[in-house]
């Protein structure tokens, strides 16, 4: 039933014409949306079923979803009432397309708007705010500077193609560029870019559109290198300067240990910050795999090295008493030999001055005396010999373990040397192949 309505002029009495007062209420008396509307709402909005409803959408970053589409049976002219060209009625009064999220995995709780806006041509718009808690597969490779792309696919439920068509209100520019200018804060993560697109998918045998919208986004890395990275290269250096701890001393063993045991710490914060399903193997696994690797090397060798020095210890400390040993025989020997010579000595200055007194009495008897100092020097001179054999086997056992001791610290200076030029050389080409890898 068409119903018309008149532009009434009313004339008062001082000549001045007024306007016929319009309402919202009258377009919607127009409209038959005052009473039941239920026929609205029931089926899609078209006057012949075999046109399609076209559905056009906006998704931006800030959970904001936007629809417009158009509904043939409801249309004025707003000459008609006063220039009224939008009605806002509730969002249950008229058909909304079935629109669902595939990747959506819990139900949004946001506030839902109550009213939709209705166009004088039969388009009708409808905004709401969604809180959209998405799967998205994500890849870890280069955490923490990765960038991760996740996609919202709208599709409907029911309708096909051939009944209803999803298009994108805005290009993927225009939608990144809106989607940068509502989102004030960003945390974590970096807005790079808004991408649209669309594909048909084929199920029993009709095709289903998907509006696909891929959100790019890329990781703030300065916490995780600050907290992270930065302290695992630091404890590597303070590694390689333990090179120059003495080895024979305990601190360098003990030091080593204590930035072991720091990096294992830091390896149980990564496992909190590192997300389980990956793909790859993350680039910060491998980073801290091989600096553990060559701390570990580095502590094996340091205890190789101090077990080499403490062979050699050892050996000086088995010489040490036999030479104490042997310096008190020769001291005792040498005390007796002098006091044989004192002997000696005190024997010949009596005999010579009894002989100067006595000359004439004594003769016989000094002659006797000279030959049992002759006995006596010979039997000083075997006691030298076999003291001196004594003495030269001494030193032959100590040149030995001598020779035996500098044997194990030269081992170990050479293990020491050349661990440290393959720790450098590794790490110098580690370092650089890892962040390229990172950036590239």
């Amino acid at each position: 039933m068409m119903r018309f309505a008149f532009l009434l002029l009313v004339i008062s009495t001082d000549g001045v014409t007024s306007k016929k007062v319009c309402s919202y209420l009258d377009v919607l008396d127009y409209l038959n949306l005052t009473k039941d509307t239920s026929a609205f709402k029931l089926t899609r909005p078209v006057l012949d079923y075999t046109d399609p409803t076209r559905v056009e959408l906006d998704i931006f970053l800030y959970a904001i979803l936007a629809l417009k589409w158009k509904h043939e049976g409801i249309s004025w002219d707003p000459a008609e009432f006063c220039g009224i060209t939008q009605i806002a009625i509730p969002r249950d009064m008229l058909w909304r397309p079935d629109l669902f999220i595939f990747e959506m995995t819990q139900k949004d709780d946001s506030p839902l708007n109550l009213y939709i806006l209705v166009s004088s041509d039969g388009t009708v718009y409808s905004e709401e705010d969604m809180k959209v808690v998405s799967t998205c597969k994500m890849d870890v490779h280069k955490f923490p500077f990765d960038t991760q792309r996740c996609n919202i696919s709208v599709a409907s439920a029911i309708h096909h193609v051939d009944e209803m068509r999803l298009l994108p209100c805005s290009n993927s520019s225009r939608a990144t560029q809106f989607s940068r200018e509502v989102l004030k804060t960003q945390g974590e993560w970096e807005f790079m870019q808004l991408s649209v697109s669309s594909f048909n998918i084929t199920y029993n045998n009709r095709q289903w559109e998907n509006l696909v919208y891929t959100f790019t986004m890329r990781r703030r890395p300065l916490l995780h290198v600050i907290n992270f990275l930065l302290p695992v290269l630091f404890f590597l250096c303070l590694d390689l300067a333990s090179f120059f701890i003495a080895d024979h001393r305990g601190e360098k063993l003990g030091f080593k240990v204590t930035v072991l045991l720091a990096i294992s710490v830091l390896l149980l914060i990564l496992n909190d910050i590192l997300p389980s399903m990956s793909n790859k193997t993350p680039l910060i696994a491998t980073y801290c795999i091989v600096i553990f690797a060559m701390m570990l090397l580095s502590l094996l060798e340091t205890i190789l090295v101090t077990h080499l020095m403490e062979k050699d210890s050892v050996a000086q400390e088995k010489v040490g008493p036999a030479d104490d040993w042997q310096h008190k025989k020769e001291k005792m020997k040498t005390q007796d030999g002098t006091t044989e010579d004192k002997k000696q000595t005190s024997c010949v200055c009596i005999c010579q001055v009894s002989a100067a007194e006595k000359q004439h009495e004594l003769l016989p008897m000094a002659e006797e005396d000279n030959s049992r100092i002759q006995s006596g020097d010979s039997q000083v001179l075997l006691l030298i010999l076999e003291e001196l054999k004594e003495l030269q086997k001494t030193v032959d056992l100590r040149l030995s373990c001598r020779l035996e001791g500098g044997k194990s610290s030269l081992w170990a200076a050479r293990i020491n040397k050349a661990f440290l030029i393959f720790y450098v050389t590794t790490v110098s080409l580690f370092l650089p192949l890892i962040f390229i890898a990172w950036h590239t």
